[in-house]
C-alpha cells in the first residue's frame, strides 16, 4: 500500500469497525424483536459497509456485503423468516466481513466458519428463497463468486476517540491563557525586583489554575461509556447459548458509566474469562435448573458504576455458586492449603486465580485448564485493581472488579525512607499512626496493636535495605485486606504522574511504578497488593 494511502486506510478500519460492532448489535434485535424498524437499521449498516468497502478496494468484503443484501432483501418480502439458524449465518458473515478487512474476529475460532463457506452458504439461502415471479432477470445473485481482493489486508487500526467540539473550543482557549499566563511569569520574574514574593507566588498559582483545568478537561477526554466494552459479549452469550444447550439471558447495566479509554480496552478479556467461566461452570443446564426449581433461562449480569473513585464492573450469575468443598479438596492436593489449614471464605475463594487451579471434572472447549481465571487476576492487578468473588450454594457467583478511573495521574500520599521518598495511591490509605516505641526494632516485618486489632506490618526500611527510623504506621487496604507499612516521615499527598519503570527495574519487589517530584528526584510508586500480600503472609511469624 502506497504510504499516502496508509493513514485512510487507518481510518477505515477505524471506521469499519465501529459499523461492524453496530451491525452485529442491530442483527441481534432483529432476532430478538423481529421488526421492520431493525431490519432497515441493519439494511443501511451493510450498505454503507459495502459502500465503504468498494472504495478500499475489497471486492471479495463488497461481494459477501452483496449477497447479505439479497438475503436482507428476501427477509423483508416476507420469502424467508428469520430463524435462529439464518441469524447464526448472518452473525458469521460479521465476523468473515472482519476477517476480510484484516479485522480481527470476536468470536471463538471453533465457533467461526471460513468467509468462503460462509458466502457460500448465503448465497445458497437467497437462491433458495428466489421469488418465483422474479424469473431469470431477478437473479441479482446469480453472479460470479467472490473475486479476489486487489487490496492487501492490513492490520493497522488507527486509535482514536470521538471528542465534542465544544471541549476541544475549551482546550485550545486554555492553551491559549496559559500562554498567557507563562508570559505574564516570565516577565515577572526578569523583573524579580519589582515584585513582591507574594505577587511572584501569586501569578504562579494563577498559571497552576488553568494548568490544573486543562488536565482535568484531557483526562475527561479519555474517558469513554464501558457499554463499548460490554457490546461484544451480547454475541457471546448469544453463541455459548447455542454451543453448550444451555439458555441464558445477558443483562446489562451502567452502560453509560465512563472510564479512561485505556482501562476499557484492558479489561475486556477478563471480562471474557469470566463470562466464558460462568456460561460453562456457573449456569446449570435448562434440566438441572427445572430440578432445582429454578427458571430454566438463567440469568448473566454485567453492570457498572462508580464507587468513591474508581469504577466497579460485577459479573452475576444465577448458577450453581461455587464448591466450598471441592475447591478445598483441590487447593489441599495442589499443596496450596496445609491439610489443617481453615481458611475464610475470601482467602479460599481467591485460590480460583491461581494458575492451574481448576475443580472441573473434564475440560471443555471454553474452560477446565486453570488458565483463564490466573490471566484474569493478573491483568486486573496490572490496571491497578482488585477482583473479589462472592457466591452462594445453589444461588450463584459475584465476581466484582474494582478499578482506577484513570491509568496516567492518581492522588498519592508520599512517604520518606532514610533519603528517599515513596509514594503510596491515596485510594489505599486508610489513616496513619504512630509506630510504638517498642515496635522500633530491626527486622522486616512486625505485628502491631491498632485498638484491640492485630495489624501486620512491613518495615520499608528493612524491605528496601535503606537506613533511617521509622516512626510512623501507614495503614493500607486493598479489597478486603489491611496491613501497615512503616516510615520515617508523613510528607503528605498531592497529584502524581505515573511513569513506567525501565526494563532494568521491572519487576522489583513492591515497586509498581515512577514518578517525577518537583525537585526533579525519581520517587517510586508502591505496589499496594504486592506489599499487602506479603505483609499478611508474614503475620503468623510476626505474631510469634
Amino acid at each position: 500500500m502506497k504510504p499516502e494511502l496508509e493513514k485512510v486506510h487507518a481510518v477505515f478500519l477505524t471506521e469499519t469497525e465501529e459499523q461492524l460492532v453496530t451491525l452485529e448489535q442491530d442483527l441481534l434485535a432483529l432476532e430478538a424483536s423481529p421488526g421492520s424498524g431493525s431490519l432497515r437499521a441493519v439494511f443501511r449498516t451493510v450498505h454503507t459497509l459495502k459502500g465503504g468497502m468498494a472504495v478500499m478496494g475489497y471486492a471479495e468484503a463488497v461481494a459477501l456485503a452483496h449477497t447479505v443484501e439479497d438475503l436482507l432483501t428476501r427477509l423483508e418480502a416476507g420469502v424467508l423468516v428469520l430463524h435462529s439458524g439464518l441469524g447464526t449465518l448472518m452473525l458469521q458473515a460479521v465476523d468473515a466481513l472482519r476477517e476480510l478487512v484484516g479485522l480481527k474476529p470476536v468470536t471463538e475460532p471453533d465457533l467461526r466458519l471460513p468467509a468462503q463457506d460462509v458466502h457460500q452458504l448465503l448465497a445458497s439461502t437467497v437462491q433458495a428463497a428466489r421469488p418465483m415471479d422474479c424469473g431469470g432477470g431477478a437473479g441479482s445473485s446469480e453472479r460470479p463468486g467472490p473475486e479476489v481482493s486487489t487490496a492487501e489486508a492490513h492490520p493497522l487500526r488507527e486509535r482514536t476517540l470521538r471528542v465534542g467540539l465544544d471541549r476541544l473550543d475549551r482546550m485550545m482557549d486554555l492553551t491559549g491563557e496559559i500562554s498567557i499566563a507563562r508570559g505574564r511569569l516570565v516577565t515577572m520574574l526578569a523583573q524579580a525586583k519589582l515584585y513582591t514574593p507574594e505577587q511572584l507566588l501569586e501569578a504562579h498559582r494563577d498559571a497552576d489554575r488553568l494548568y490544573l483545568d486543562l488536565q482535568e478537561l484531557v483526562m475527561k477526554v479519555r474517558m469513554v461509556p464501558i457499554g463499548r466494552t460490554f457490546q461484544p459479549f451480547a454475541r457471546m452469550v448469544r453463541d455459548l447459548s447455542q454451543t453448550t444447550g444451555k439458555q441464558v439471558r445477558l443483562e446489562v447495566s451502567g452502560e453509560d458509566v465512563e472510564v479512561d479509554t485505556t482501562v476499557a480496552e484492558l479489561i475486556r478479556d477478563p471480562l471474557t474469562h469470566l463470562v466464558r467461566n460462568a456460561m460453562d461452570h456457573g449456569i446449570e443446564s435448562p434440566e438441572v435448573r427445572r430440578e432445582r426449581g429454578k427458571d430454566p433461562t438463567g440469568t448473566l449480569s454485567l453492570r457498572a458504576f462508580h464507587e468513591t473513585g474508581t469504577i466497579v464492573i460485577q459479573l452475576v450469575d444465577d448458577g450453581g455458586g461455587l464448591d466450598r468443598a471441592r475447591i478445598t479438596e483441590r487447593a489441599r492436593s495442589r499443596g496450596l492449603l496445609g491439610p489443617d489449614a481453615q481458611p475464610s471464605d475470601d482467602e479460599l475463594f481467591l485460590l480460583i486465580f491461581e494458575p492451574g487451579f481448576s475443580t472441573a471434572e473434564r475440560v471443555t472447549e471454553l474452560s477446565g485448564r486453570g488458565v483463564g481465571m490466573d490471566v484474569v487476576k493478573r491483568n486486573v492487578e496490572q490496571l491497578r485493581g482488585t477482583i473479589t468473588v462472592d457466591t452462594s450454594p445453589g444461588q450463584g457467583t459475584t465476581f466484582t472488579l474494582r478499578l482506577p478511573l484513570t491509568l496516567s495521574i492518581i492522588e498519592g500520599f508520599s512517604v520518606r525512607v532514610g533519603e528517599e521518598t515513596y509514594v503510596i495511591p491515596l485510594e489505599n490509605v486508610l489513616e496513619c499512626v504512630e509506630l510504638p516505641v517498642a515496635e522500633r526494632r530491626p527486622g522486616r516485618t512486625g505485628l502491631a496493636n491498632l485498638r484491640g486489632e492485630p495489624l501486620p506490618y512491613i518495615r520499608l526500611r528493612d524491605h528496601f535495605q535503606l537506613g533511617g527510623e521509622p516512626e510512623s504506621i501507614v495503614v493500607i487496604g486493598h479489597g478486603r485486606g489491611r496491613a501497615g507499612l512503616a516510615v520515617d516521615t508523613l510528607l503528605g499527598q498531592g497529584q502524581t504522574v505515573i511513569k513506567p519503570l525501565g526494563k532494568l527495574c521491572q519487576g522489583l519487589p513492591g515497586v509498581a511504578g515512577s514518578t517525577l517530584l518537583g525537585d526533579g528526584r525519581v520517587a517510586l510508586i508502591l505496589d499496594v497488593p504486592a506489599l499487602l500480600l506479603q505483609a499478611l503472609k508474614a503475620a503468623p511469624s510476626a505474631a510469634a
